[in-house]
């Protein structure tokens, strides 16, 4: 109570006092008391001054009085939260409860405020019902502790998840609603809804398919289309919710004509290609949207930057029928000012810029600004890469294009143990770094062996050895491998090749490249030896030495060299050893992979390939040591590795088994559908799919070999190598297939 008496005279406030003080600073009540020494206080001045002090949440009483010329503040403090005790929460993490709480003012060390609880009530309900939990049960408990403070007890009965029971949407007579709601985030429940969660009621998912419903229609011709209520209903128990959607369809409008008009700054007939609607279709507003965003798209190739191009129907309701115009308004052309990098500090600015498809000084153009960050993106040396490209002050035509890059560490030195159902215990070192120095140039070194294979390999690769990025690299390395060890035919082998390559652009996305390679080849046979090999020896020789020549092309539009989401790379190659050389054979092949990305990051994958291989001159059929093999990883998943085709004729009287011999000829197809990882939030490193394998290893086109699989297959890019591992059943694996469900890597490249 506020000692009115005292200060009923006004007087000069010599000196301020403040009593009842615990944890709060004489100083912090001076800030914000509205008094100051030398002042005259007076009555008047008392309410602002004992507001000013309660406005603080400080305090819960506060009294003033005068002591000769002194100003007298008697406070009583706020209890402060000593802990706060949650519990009861299954569904939602402590750690997310507590920054929601603190959000809102209630944490422990902070002033304790009763009426913060009904606010903390309100925002634990605000958390629970976004998870569908409508039969929540809150009780909280406040006790008090020493030395003015308070511990709070929050108990939590979560109830059970209420379930969307029914969506029903009433007034659609030209669609039926299963096939309208077929892409709602909202469902009933279903198989997949333990991990979708779509049949938990959010209001957010229902805004979302309320626009998704209202495009359905409007792509379908129903201009007038209108959403007249939603209710959304749940039970007593609060266990089930109804969801109602009341609409009005409305008549189908067909289009009459399409103009396009304003200021075509670009060949109209260029713009007329663009343009995805015509007379007498139905009117689709998605149509008409996409015709809009290619006319803005092919105006900001051009420099127009800000384009806009709106479309304007005109409805006749009379005969049911829309003019569609498309205004063109191209704004003012906008040149690029300067292009600057941020965050590079190894990689140096001219590797960086070398890959700027938009130049400075020139016209603005957004595909060229968005190509030059994906082939960023592309090169590997960046976790991310950022592009703005904000006006230029003082200015109305121009930009600057700002690229942000994240650096990720391009060197790598690793020693260590691998272990692969082929070539079993893997001991390996590598040394390698992408980016040396921060010039763009890759060398490395690598040393491999295990009981199949010993392998050691130097290269070094300059991806912009001329300035208009021709490519050069060199590599040497020797390969000893044991092919029984292999899962194929008996024998051995001891490689020691050096070669160089080259590489030219041909425009955006081509490229060819040149090999030239020098290959010295032991080949021994053992006691248990085929007749293939013995024979092959027995003609040919044992060591051959051979100088080939190679040619491919590279078509690549990939959005990302690993874990692609969008679009696709052809490679089409042909190989043949000199005439003169040992042995005299060709190799041609061709690859196609495509990435098709779905809705909610689902990416659909098609690979195709194939092979042919064959001798011209004196060498009798392609060598069986450049045979190609099939089955494991990166074929047909479900056999064994390298086990899939012909199969060699052990010596008679041997007793040894047939083994797989491979073949001259390779088929290979694969469709897999990549899919979010459940209860992952790193899905940049990992990635789960299912699939459909196919192929064939033959000589000649013999469909006989032909064989089929499916399964779920998953991959991870781990801090400790590289994971694969794949679940595959065969459907028409014979007798003598090596058939293996489970198959996994670690410790090697995908």
């Amino acid at each position: 109570m506020v000692g009115k008496a005292a200060l009923a005279d006004s007087f000069v406030v010599e000196d301020i006092q403040v009593r009842g003080l615990q944890r709060i600073s004489a100083g912090t009540v001076y800030n914000y008391l509205p008094v100051t020494v030398g002042e005259t206080f007076s009555e008047e001045k008392q309410g602002p001054a004992i507001r000013a002090l309660f406005n603080t949440g400080f305090f819960k009483d506060i009294t003033l009085e005068r002591s000769g010329g002194t100003l007298v503040v008697n406070v009583v403090e706020r209890p402060s939260v000593a802990k706060i005790v949650i519990e009861g929460n299954k569904d939602i993490k402590q750690e997310e409860l507590t920054e929601a709480l603190k959000k809102i003012g209630l944490a422990e060390g902070k002033v304790y405020n009763k009426q913060i609880l009904d606010k903390v009530e309100q925002e634990l309900r605000r958390q629970y019902f976004s998870h569908g939990k409508y039969g929540l049960k809150i009780k909280t408990e406040v006790s008090e502790l020493t030395r003015n403070r308070v511990g709070i007890q929050i108990d939590i009965t979560e109830g059970k998840v209420a379930k969307i029971k029914q969506i029903n949407i009433v007034g659609s007579r030209a669609f039926s609603n299963d096939e309208i709601k077929k892409d709602f985030e909202l469902s009933t429940t279903n198989f997949l809804s333990f991990y979708s969660k779509d049949d938990q009621y959010s209001k957010q998912k229902l805004s979302a398919d309320l626009e998704k419903l209202r495009s359905y229609y409007l792509d379908r011709g129903y201009i007038n289309f209108s959403i007249e209520s939603t209710q959304v209903d749940i039970t007593a128990d609060k266990k089930e919710i109804y969801i109602t959607i009341n609409v009005k369809e409305g008549d189908v409008y067909t289009l009459e004509k399409v103009k396009l008009t304003g200021e075509l700054v670009v060949d109209p007939e260029e713009l007329v290609k663009l343009v995805k609607v015509g007379p007498g279709e139905i009117f689709s507003r998605k149509n008409a949207t996409e015709t809009s965003k290619a006319i803005s798209e092919r105006l900001g190739d051009e420099g127009y930057t800000f384009a806009n191009v709106n479309m304007v129907p005109e409805i006749n309701e009379q005969n049911k029928t829309v003019v569609m115009t498309f205004f063109v308004d191209p704004g003012k052309r906008v040149y690029v000012h300067r292009i600057n990098f941020k965050g590079n500090t190894k990689t140096r600015d001219e590797v960086i810029r070398r890959e700027m498809r938009q130049m400075e000084s020139s016209w603005a153009a957004s595909s060229k600004i968005e190509r030059s960050k994906t082939r960023l993106e592309r090169l590997g040396y960046f976790e991310e890469v950022g592009v703005e490209t904000p006006p230029v002050v003082g200015t109305a035509d121009q930009i600057d294009v700002n690229y942000s890059v994240k650096e990720k560490a391009s060197g790598n030195l690793q020693a260590g143990i691998g272990y692969s159902q082929v070539q079993g215990i893997i001991f390996n070192a590598n040394v390698s770094q992408d980016n040396i120095f921060g010039t763009g140039k890759r060398v490395n070194f690598a040393f491999n062996n295990s009981q199949i294979l010993t392998r050691y390999n130097l290269g070094y690769r300059d991806p912009y050895y001329t300035l208009d990025g021709v490519s050069m690299g060199y590599d040497m390395g020797y390969i000893s491998r044991n092919g029984y060890q292999s899962n194929i035919s008996r024998y051995n082998t001891d490689v020691a090749n050096a070669g160089f390559n080259f590489g030219v652009p041909l425009n955006e996305f081509d490229s060819l490249g040149f090999d030239f390679d020098l290959k010295n080849t032991n080949l021994s046979s053992t006691d248990s030896s085929p007749v293939e090999v013995t024979d092959f020896i027995s003609t040919n020789g044992d060591s051959f030495l051979t100088f080939s020549t190679g040619v491919g092309w590279t078509h690549d539009t990939l959005d990302k060299p690993v874990f692609s989401s969008s679009g696709g790379q052809q490679r089409a190659s042909a190989l043949i050893t000199v005439p003169g050389s040992d042995l005299e054979y060709y190799k041609v092949g061709y690859k196609q992979e495509h990435y098709f990305p779905l809705a909610s990051d689902f990416t659909f994958r098609l690979v195709g390939e194939f092979g042919y291989g064959g001798s011209y001159g004196d060498t009798n059929g392609l060598p069986f040591f450049e045979n190609y093999y099939g089955g494991g990883p990166g074929s047909v998943r479900g056999f064994r590795q390298n086990t899939m085709g012909p199969q060699d004729t052990p010596q008679p009287g041997s007793g040894n088994s047939p083994r797989p011999f491979g073949g001259s000829t390779k088929i290979i197809g694969s469709a897999e559908l990549f899919f979010p990882v459940p209860f992952l939030s790193d899905v940049k490193a990992v990635r789960i799919g299912s699939f459909v394998d196919a192929g064939s290893i033959s000589d000649g086109l013999n469909f006989d070999y032909m064989r089929y699989s499916a399964g779920l297959s998953g991959q991870w890019l781990s801090p400790f190598g590289a994971i694969s591992v794949s679940v595959a059943q065969p459907f028409n694996a014979s007798d003598t297939d090596n058939v293996q469900n489970f198959q996994f890597n670690f410790g090697s490249g995908f």
